[in-house]
């Protein structure tokens, strides 16, 4: 790290700490040079994950833009928002995790219905509905019928 007075590249690490975000530490460094003390920050760079929609198009991974779905098919349910931030978590990092730097918006929507699911049956047909298109009576009873069958033999 060059320190920022005198350009000298040694330096040594006083103090470490992280931020109030947890995603940043702060170091304190003193140059070996000419003994003025300077701050660095140092954060992970992340690889941008991108979503492959249907129509083909790309763009970036956005976990607000989730959790805005997830807050909708919760609405006026006993959901709590730490529960919903939980599940926006737990998607985001299967979709870091198990995905080359691209995921299907099939597959995080797969993520969201299984999740859904455990947290609140109601939001879950909410989510399936507009996420399967149902365009009938008969399609939403085929999905709230899977539904009870995974709830007896589950």
């Amino acid at each position: 790290m060059k320190c920022v007075y005198c350009n000298c590249t040694e330096s040594r690490v006083i103090d470490s700490r992280q931020t109030d975000d947890g995603c940043t530490i702060r170091r304190r460094r003193e140059c070996e040079g000419c003994g003025r003390r300077f701050t660095t920050y140092e954060k992970i760079d992340t690889v941008p994950l991108m979503v492959i929609k249907k129509d083909k198009s790309r763009e970036t991974f956005d976990s607000n833009k989730l959790k805005a779905g997830i807050i909708k098919a919760c609405e006026k349910r006993p959901v709590s928002i730490q529960a919903i931030d939980a599940l926006v978590r737990d998607i985001e990092m299967r979709a870091y995790n198990g995905y080359d730097q691209e995921v299907t918006s099939q597959a995080i929507g797969e993520m969201v219905m299984e999740g859904l699911k455990k947290l609140d049956e109601v939001a879950y047909v909410r989510f399936a509905s507009v996420y399967r298109q149902f365009r009938d009576i008969q399609t939403f009873m085929d999905e709230l019928n899977k539904l009870l069958m995974d709830k007896e033999f589950g």
